[in-house]
């Protein structure tokens, strides 16, 4: 059963960094090097192994909702910071 929820999260994670790839070969405005293809994935595995373990670990459903959308929204900010650098940190390269 776990190592089954492991494929689930390296597919999906596979299928979201498949959609810059396609894009890159029908449009220059995607131009993305190997370093961000690791990045994106480290970010996209290490998202879907914590919403895992909040699921395995916290039995109150409300709670895991909110953990989860809590993971997520960090996800979000930080691939805006590393996008455009909303924050103006160093992270995203200013």
């Amino acid at each position: 059963m776990k190592k089954n929820r492991l494929n689930i999260i390296a597919s999906i994670s596979l299928a979201l960094l498949l959609i810059p790839l396609i894009a890159m070969q029908f449009t220059d405005e995607v131009n993305w090097s190997i370093s961000d293809f690791m990045v994106a994935a480290v970010l996209f595995i290490g998202t879907g192994y914590a919403i895992d373990l909040v699921f395995r670990k916290v039995k109150a459903t409300q709670m895991r909702v909110l953990l989860s959308i809590a993971i997520l929204a960090m996800l979000l900010l930080v691939w805006a910071e590393l996008a455009v650098g909303i924050f103006g940190t160093p992270f995203a390269g200013h």
